[in-house]
């Protein structure tokens, strides 16, 4: 990724450490300050736990590190996700996107970065 690029997958991920305890990496309580679970289908169903959907969705960004190398404090399956994990995880999409301003557009919108507040959505609530 570009220096913009990684500054902005920085600002995403220091924004939801922020959110919970500032200890430099995410874990469920980081992310349940600004994801509500409950109205998973497989909460809703008694499938999962809230815990268990946002465990699954921090997973997601432990996937790519099991390639990687030389990152001694990531481990896949630990829980916690560092800033390497996410950096990478994104890496992995922003090869994907051709225009700066497009992936910037993507990644201020998934982490609200620019702290807007919007009314409901479609989905969940229905």
């Amino acid at each position: 990724m570009n220096p913009t690029r990684k500054e902005l997958v920085k600002k995403a991920f220091n924004k939801m450490d922020g959110m919970g305890n500032s200890n430099g990496v995410l874990e469920v309580d980081d992310i349940r300050q600004s994801y509500n679970a409950s109205n998973h289908p497989d909460v809703k169903s008694r499938k999962k736990t809230e815990d268990e959907v946002l465990q699954e969705f921090l997973e997601t960004f432990e996937a790519q590190r099991q390639m990687s190398k030389g990152d001694t404090n990531s481990k896949k399956g630990d829980g916690v996700v560092t800033l390497n994990e996410f950096m990478d995880y994104y890496s992995n999409i922003s090869a994907s996107v051709d225009d700066d301003e497009y992936f910037k557009l993507m990644i201020t919108n998934a982490w609200n970065l620019d702290n807007k507040s919007y009314g409901k959505g479609w989905g969940a609530e229905f």
